[in-house]
């Protein structure tokens, strides 16, 4: 983890700062998405790399994620380390047969003679008030995909970290930015250095509940943390930064040591991240809990326009804490 007092910047930096190393570190990457260029995204995420790097290496390309997509593919096959933006994580939809039938399956189709070294890096989230078709949590589609790797970063320091290691791996990586945090500041090293894929972070420790939570539901879980510690209960809050692979025992001996488990992830609880997480728990420190597994998710509904429903659709401090307490028989 970072050191007090070391330089703050926000997400969105770190993020464009992870890119611009590995570009002036590896030739072969580049970027490739729509209003990737001069736009530098919608959240202006790559502001300033084209004027770096050209537009040979940071490309606009045309409306069709499914054809840049497949484009990457082929770049990543034949020795480039290809960067995929796609703008927001509900456009994921249109690469579907790219990643999970081309990218994922290459490697094993070809035993091992072929590999694809790419990263899609796409957001999730709701609360932006942007409506039923730009607002999802789509990770768990893809980390139900064997051949892929699915990264969620919750702070500034994890998000350029965990980026270089996903642009070096030598296979397709999906990384997913909440949107919602671009803003958010952190401590971030200046030299370089990595995050292992599959190594969960506690941020916080505790002695009476676990609370597993991802990407901004981390921050959320930490919220909740402070508001439970008012009234006697010790929460563990752990980050697990990668769904594939998951680092299932740390997971596991957290919820050994505080005998009570939540999971907190904005995706939809039905068939979700939730569950696989849950179950993970449930099945490896079954003996040693004093009560079930809680899961909570985004609600089974579209995500709506309207801001009070919206934010009624999605977990937050307030209903963290109430489950938990609950967990804790403090109701």
């Amino acid at each position: 983890m970072p050191e007090i007092g070391q330089r703050e910047i926000t997400f969105a930096e770190a993020v464009r700062e992870a890119l611009a190393e590995e570009m002036r570190r590896d030739s072969r990457v580049y970027i490739l998405g729509e209003d990737v260029a001069e736009a530098g995204t919608p959240f202006k995420v790559l502001s300033g790399l084209v004027e770096e790097f050209g537009i040979e290496r940071v490309v606009d390309t045309p409306i069709s994620e499914a054809g840049f997509t497949g484009v990457a593919v082929g770049a990543a096959m034949t020795g480039m380390r290809p960067v995929v933006d796609i703008m927001f994580g509900d456009f994921v939809t249109l690469t579907m047969d790219q990643m999970a039938n081309q990218a994922a399956k290459v490697h094993y189709m070809s035993g091992g003679k072929w590999k694809v070294p790419m990263v899609m890096r796409t957001t999730l989230g709701a609360a932006r008030r942007s409506a039923a078709q730009h607002s999802q949590s789509l990770h768990a589609w893809f980390s139900h995909v064997p051949g892929l790797k699915v990264v969620l970063p919750s702070t500034p320091y994890d998000a350029k970290g965990l980026l270089k290691t996903a642009i070096r791996d030598e296979n397709p990586v999906i990384f997913f930015e909440d949107k919602m945090m671009y803003k958010m500041k952190g401590p971030v090293p200046a030299e370089d250095y990595t995050i292992p894929l599959g190594v969960a972070d506690v941020k916080r420790e505790g002695r009476d509940v676990s609370i597993v939570a991802t990407s901004s539901m981390v921050q959320v879980a930490l919220e909740a943390a402070k508001m439970l510690d008012e009234i006697g209960i010790s929460a563990e809050v752990i980050d697990p930064r990668t769904t594939w692979p998951l680092d299932e025992q740390t997971l596991i001996e957290s919820a050994k040591k505080t005998s009570r488990a939540i999971v907190v992830d904005e995706g939809y609880a039905r068939y979700g991240v939730t569950a696989e997480i849950a179950a993970v728990i449930a099945e490896g420190a079954f003996y040693n809990l004093d009560g079930p597994v809680r899961r909570i998710g985004a609600m089974h509904v579209p995500i709506p326009f309207s801001p009070p429903l919206e934010d009624a659709t999605v977990p937050n401090e307030n209903s963290v804490f109430e489950v938990a307490r609950e967990l804790c028989g403090r109701a």
